[in-house]
């Protein structure tokens, strides 16, 4: 039995076997009830499922729901609804692998696969990420950029100092780290919240807007558009975060403390994600309320919204909440990427470093080439870049979701806490439909 297994039921469908965790110098650090009513057990899991909240609301989707909105009002609200039902059934299967196998997704794919194999996908991730940090990068640059005036390529410099903050508050325990987290997404929804307010939108329209309609379909632009938000939506790098960060909670080894944490952490992936909902529609629904409703349906740089915000909707408050509901943003989403990274590549190459010097090779495997092509890019291409590197997740999120399927439906892999039959089925459908429109996205952006 592997250092990990103590007790309990520990399922041997796998080539190799556990080695030390990722992120071992929280792994296990968070103490949960085993005991008392269920609000307060389920309390002691909360926090994981809004870092990974961050991914499904970083600027990539700003700019996918920005112009959706503007072209489009309020009629692709349902593809975000939908988009976060995915979401939810994949997240719910991050947590079962990791609760049930005692892996990350990186370390299930490192002890699952032939070497070749195994390092194909570990190269694959970590490409996903560096394109997950520049769109990352970029929104905290803007954010910077429009509260105070710092240009571009300092502001993409600055966004580097993260890792010491993160390095700081996992110090003092990785509670503080959550803490910051759902601290920035309360700004954040505050701001779209008074924004929302001020644009005074058709309540009526916008409930339509979650109703399904066959126009998605036969207008080539809005479906365009529509797919542009489904491959924003599920990022690869969440599916590997969440996995390792579930792990962070002290929930026992028998096979019913197993269920009972994953009950728990499936609630607050669930909740979160809803929240993550509640800010894209608020994005989309201001973009629809402001832009298309006067007009201006060519809305996407980040920038241009900025601008036009305040004469828009008569107050100049309004422009100044943007930039800091955008910046929280980047500044969320940048943690959780290097938290990310820290994981692939701990998973994948089970390297034994000091957990500071991993977290500073990992966050400089993604932060340079994040800088180096935002600064080649400038302030005019932010649109154009963040579109690309939604198409390069596109590409890659298939190679994250299929093993992961493929891992939670195997009971030899997964013992009691294997996926039900009819979780697998929907499962398999997603990971289809997540394939096949992305294959769609990348066709169109190379035929563009």
């Amino acid at each position: 039995m592997d250092q990990l297994g103590r007790t309990g039921e520990q399922p041997e469908g796998w080539l190799r076997g556990r080695g030390e965790a990722s992120l071992s110098d929280v792994h296990r650090s968070i103490a949960v009830r085993k005991t008392g009513p269920g609000w307060r057990r389920a309390a002691a899991f909360v926090g994981p499922g809004y870092l990974v909240a961050v991914g499904y609301m970083d600027p990539g989707n700003w700019a996918t729901s920005l112009a959706g909105g503007s072209k489009f009002g309020y009629s692709l609200l349902v593809v975000a609804l939908v988009s976060n039902i995915m979401a939810i059934v994949l997240q719910a299967l991050c947590a079962r692998l990791a609760i049930g196998s005692g892996r990350d997704l990186a370390q299930a794919c490192r002890d699952a696969f032939p070497r070749p194999v195994a390092y194909v996908l570990w190269l694959l991730a970590e490409i996903a990420i560096i394109a997950t940090d520049i769109a990352e990068v970029i929104g905290t640059a803007i954010g910077l950029n429009l509260i105070f005036g710092i240009p571009l390529e300092i502001g993409v410099l600055i966004t580097a100092l993260d890792v010491f903050l993160i390095l700081y508050l996992q110090k003092l325990g990785f509670r503080w780290v959550e803490a910051l987290v759902i601290t920035l997404l309360g700004v954040i929804a505050i701001c779209f919240g008074i924004q929302i307010m001020l644009a005074d939108p058709e309540w009526g329209a916008v409930v339509l807007g979650f109703a399904p309609t066959t126009e998605i379909v036969r207008n080539p632009e809005m479906l365009y558009l529509a797919l542009g938000i489904l491959g924003a939506t599920v990022m690869p790098h969440n599916l590997y975060l969440h996995s390792g960060i579930v792990q962070t909670r002290a929930y026992g080894h028998t096979t019913e403390e197993k269920r009972h944490a994953l009950k728990f952490a499936t609630i607050d992936s669930t909740v979160a994600l809803m929240f993550a909902l509640l800010i894209n529609a608020s994005i989309l629904i201001l973009a629809a309320a402001t832009f298309h409703k006067t007009g201006q349906t060519e809305i996407a740089e980040l920038g241009d919204a900025h601008s036009l915000l305040a004469p828009l909707l008569g107050w100049s408050i309004a422009p100044t909440l943007f930039g800091i509901a955008l910046l929280c943003c980047g500044i969320n989403s940048t943690v959780t990427a290097t938290l990310a990274g820290q994981i692939v590549m701990e998973g994948f190459l089970h390297l034994k470093l000091a957990p500071w010097m991993r977290r500073l090779i990992t966050r400089a495997i993604a932060i340079v080439p994040a800088a180096a092509v935002t600064i080649w890019y400038g302030d005019d291409g932010t649109a154009r870049l963040l579109i690309l590197t939604q198409v390069v997740l596109s590409l890659q999120l298939s190679f994250a979701v299929f093993p992961l399927v493929m891992f939670t439906a195997s009971r030899s892999k997964m013992g009691a806490l294997v996926a039900p039959r009819w979780l697998t089925a929907i499962a398999v459908v997603i990971a289809i439909i997540i394939a096949a429109l992305n294959v769609k996205l990348l066709l169109d952006y190379v035929l563009s």
